[in-house]
């Protein structure tokens, strides 16, 4: 009572204040007042409550674990750069907030909590492997999906779905290489079906909807006339196969020739390729009697010479084969994994990890290969966008499926852990945003003429 006599005073002292000579204020004045008051009353008190937005996550139903203490937050979603050029904005905003063409290095960053992530709700791509299906295999801990990669002095613009499939119409955008290309293609594949009203225009060509048997898949965006596309080659050469002496038919690869898929998609409006994960495998990595050039087959040949010789075939092809006037080329770098106590195939495990290395002296001193890759690449004469993802995917031992590429129900105790592939929603997500932005950044004013339209 006493707040509200409080703030009445000023208006009493208001008439008291009044000069003598003037007359009171009439019956008619006071009415009026007293209507235009009651109509705003029942005007304003009238009005239903805003609406909140939705909840990503129940919070009856997902149970976090986790200590995000030593993180940044992202408190409220970065606004888009392209944004301000439309308005006519210079575009220069503050170190963190900045233009993605000021970005010197894309992948010089950390990893930053964003409560608008992630780009589409856990279960809700019917699209996702059962593999990378962390939630519903029974994966309750939601923070390691609301993870934003952040470089340092600019802001990647969050990819708007509808842009990308404008953009996208009337192509073919290819995924090549292993099964961390078709994690990323699953992540691309999902994250532009969100953004359609009506979902059931997206399918995979030919029906299915399990990806790991063959080596080709494609999805049809029908309203904007466009594929999304996976070949596998996780060497990115031919696999072959000879006669030895006793007539038994063993298993090589051939460095000297590219994967006969190429042909398939050497048209393709944008390829990102990878190759990386396979070179570590025991029968690459030991060499013997496996590499062959011609009809030759080396006795030994390690790991290292064998994947230079076998990018450099797939470079010479690229200079040979793609019109870089037609077509972008991209080069997925190697994806970190996060194994403890082992291999993959000797006790290896990562489950428990619910948040990334967060100190960058915890990081891993990475392999030849990708110097190896690097060196290939500033060789050739065909541009190549390289998606250089290893340091920042170091950092996130939290985002593996882990036990979790199971359901609960087959779990077995001492169950084969993956810590090589990444949970969907999840880190990938992040990479085919850094791609967003690469083409953004290469190709700014084809995609700024598609948004505008």
């Amino acid at each position: 009572m006493s707040t509200h006599l409080a703030q009445t005073k000023p208006k009493m002292a208001f008439f008291k204040n009044l000069p003598r000579e003037a007359p009171p204020p009439s019956f008619a004045a006071i009415t009026a007042l007293s209507v235009t008051l009651l109509f705003f009353f029942l005007t304003f008190s009238s009005r239903a409550p805003p609406t909140l937005p939705p909840v990503i996550f129940n919070p009856q139903l997902v149970i976090s674990f986790y200590d995000a203490s030593g993180i940044p937050t992202l408190s409220a979603p970065q606004s888009d750069p392209l944004d301000a050029t439309e308005n006519g904005e210079d575009g220069i905003q503050e170190e963190g907030n900045g233009d993605v063409q000021s970005c010197v290095d894309l992948f010089d960053g950390m990893w930053v909590l964003d409560d608008s992530l992630p780009s589409y709700l856990p279960g809700s791509c019917p699209f996702i492997d059962a593999a990378f299906d962390c939630y519903a295999n029974g994966r309750r801990d939601a923070n390691y999906t609301k993870l934003r990669w952040q470089p340092k002095g600019c802001t990647i613009p969050r990819m708007d779905g509808k842009t990308m499939l404008e953009f996208l119409r009337g192509k073919r955008l290819a995924f090549v290489g292993d099964s961390l290309n078709r994690n990323m293609w699953e992540s691309l594949v999902c994250m532009l079906r969100n953004s359609l009203t009506n979902k059931s225009t997206v399918f995979e060509a030919s029906g299915r909807r399990e990806f790991k048997a063959e080596s080709f898949y494609s999805f049809i965006f029908t309203e904007y006339n466009c594929s999304i596309e996976f070949f596998r080659s996780p060497f990115l050469v031919q696999q072959w196969e000879i006669q030895d002496s006793s007539g038994r038919n063993r298993e090589t690869l051939r460095l000297d020739k590219v994967d006969n898929s190429s042909e398939k998609y050497r048209d393709a409006d944008i390829i990102v390729f990878n190759s990386g994960h396979w070179w570590t495998h025991e029968k690459t990595s030991k060499g013997l009697n496996y590499y062959q050039e011609g009809d030759k087959v080396h006795p030994q040949m390690s790991s290292g010479e064998a994947y230079r010789k076998a990018l450099t075939t797939w470079a010479r092809w690229i200079d040979a084969n793609i019109d870089p006037d037609r077509t972008q080329v991209v080069f997925r770098g190697y994806s970190w994994t996060h194994y403890s106590g082992g291999q993959w195939n000797s006790g290896g495990s990562c489950d428990g990890e619910i948040q990334p290395i967060t100190d960058e002296r915890h990081l891993a001193h990475y392999p030849a290969l990708i110097s190896i890759l690097d060196s290939i690449l500033l060789e050739m004469k065909t541009p190549v966008l390289y998606l250089n993802i290893t340091r920042m995917t170091d950092y996130r031992k939290d985002g593996h499926p882990s036990v979790y590429r199971y359901p609960e129900k087959e779990r077995k105790q001492n169950v084969v852990q993956d810590c090589s592939h990444w949970c969907l929603p999840g880190v990938p997500d992040s990479w085919n945003e850094l791609l967003y932005a690469m083409l953004l950044q290469r190709l700014g004013s084809e995609i700024r003429s598609v948004q505008s339209e």
